[in-house]
């Protein structure tokens, strides 16, 4: 199957969108919040990132086209809650090459939170310990533990309006699971609409006013630079934020 044939023939979950592709097959998709990175049992399919079956064993989708069997792996995951950029590679070589460049952490991400309140400084280097539990297929994690977290704060913008809703950029420097949510949380700063490390009072208020209940967190941009086939290249992409994220914080004072 030509190029170009294959990833207009994706099939893409609900509202996903192709955000760019390279020569070497490395993808950016606009995952929409509430969409499945994948589906985890049968049935999930149609709410997933493609629609379609998945190997957990191969982290690969798997579906058949006009000439045969096609693939696709998926290089990350997002909760079904976030929204934003997530990435995949249309061959088995390119997916282990670009994994272990998240494994050495030489891979940049920035993402958008809207949170309840503000910070105290526009910039700050945000180092946890974290402890991660797994039960029954269920992930959370809380401060204290021996997992360490780190991030970049930067602030974007803090509304005025009641409540206090701040626009925060945050630029993890390691990937741990819920790792932006806790942190957050931590600082009193609890992302809007998370109903597991939230402030649950504020959510069911800001829900009832802006009518929507979605979690206030976005994968803005991903890039990094890889090794393949003897070359190296650059790759990066951008999603743009949703203008609800603008509309929850409303007008204020423009810091970046």
């Amino acid at each position: 199957m030509k190029t170009q044939d294959f990833w207009a023939g994706l099939p893409l979950g609900p509202g996903v969108r192709l955000l760019a592709r390279d020569e070497n097959g490395l993808a950016a998709l606009d995952k929409p919040a509430g969409v499945l990175s994948h589906p985890n049992r049968a049935g999930e399919e149609p709410r997933s990132l493609l629609v379609a079956p998945y190997r957990l064993d191969g982290e690969v989708y798997e579906w058949e086209g006009p000439e045969g069997p096609l693939r696709l792996w998926l290089l990350n995951r997002l909760d079904s809650a976030t929204s934003g950029v997530i990435l995949v590679a249309s061959g088995p070589e390119l997916a282990r090459e670009v994994k272990e460049q998240f494994r050495k952490r030489q891979m940049s991400k920035a993402y958008a939170a809207a949170v309840f309140g503000a910070p105290v400084r526009p910039e700050e280097a945000w180092r946890d310990r974290l402890e991660i539990v797994k039960r029954g297929g269920i992930v959370r994690s809380a401060p204290g533990g021996a997992v360490a977290a780190e991030c970049l704060m930067k602030l974007v913008r803090r509304g005025n309006g009641l409540p206090r809703i701040s626009l925060l950029r945050l630029e993890p420097g390691t990937g741990r699971s819920h790792q932006l949510r806790v942190q957050c949380a931590k600082r009193g700063l609890p992302i809007v609409g998370d109903q597991t490390y939230g402030d649950f009072r504020a959510n069911r208020a800001f829900a009832k006013q802006a009518g929507t209940k979605r979690l206030f967190l976005h994968s803005l941009e991903s890039s990094l630079d890889y090794a393949f086939r003897g070359r190296t290249y650059a790759f990066s992409a951008r999603s743009a934020l949703p203008a609800e994220f603008e509309a929850a914080v409303g007008p204020g004072g423009q810091t970046r």
